[in-house]
């Protein structure tokens, strides 16, 4: 979910609420410590340079349980990130601590924000020596024909 997505969305909005993929929602309570634009220059394994460019927000359990940030605060946080800082109109990840730190990607279900879990990938897989995912099949699928089985025949 972009920037301006999130943007659009707040006004329409009563309460700001995050939920993880699991259904478990962050605490009411929660503060949004940060707003901010994330650049990363690397190169990946198969040699190529790369850049990207996140928008962030890091959300906080903090114990002052009669917090509860409005659509309107968090829309003002986000415009003043934007002027003071020039945040573009990137990808969100969210960062928000379990057990460790996690980051997530975001995503709208018509009600909360939900924090969708970020996995790793390889961006070079061609040049990197990785073997393609060969097709599996199921023997029971496979049908001999009244020759028996033959070379390129997809049977054995």
């Amino acid at each position: 979910m972009k920037l301006s997505e999130v943007k659009q969305i707040l006004p329409s909005l009563e309460n700001v609420e995050f939920q993880l993929e699991d259904g478990t929602f962050v605490p009411e309570h929660f503060h949004v410590t940060e707003v901010g634009m994330i650049t990363k220059n690397f190169i990946d394994c198969g040699g190529t340079i790369r850049k990207e460019k996140v928008v962030n927000f890091q959300l906080w359990n903090a114990d002052d349980y009669e917090h509860r940030l409005k659509p309107g605060k968090l829309l003002t946080i986000i415009k003043l990130s934007e002027e003071k800082l020039g945040i573009g109109d990137f990808e969100i990840e969210v960062e928000y601590q379990s057990t460790t730190i996690g980051k997530y990607d975001l995503e709208f279900n018509q009600k909360t924000f939900v924090l969708k879990n970020k996995t790793t990938a390889c961006l070079a897989q061609d040049a990197c020596g990785i073997p393609s995912e060969k097709q599996k099949l199921n023997l029971s699928d496979l049908r001999a024909n009244s020759s028996g089985c033959s070379p390129n025949s997809g049977c054995c």
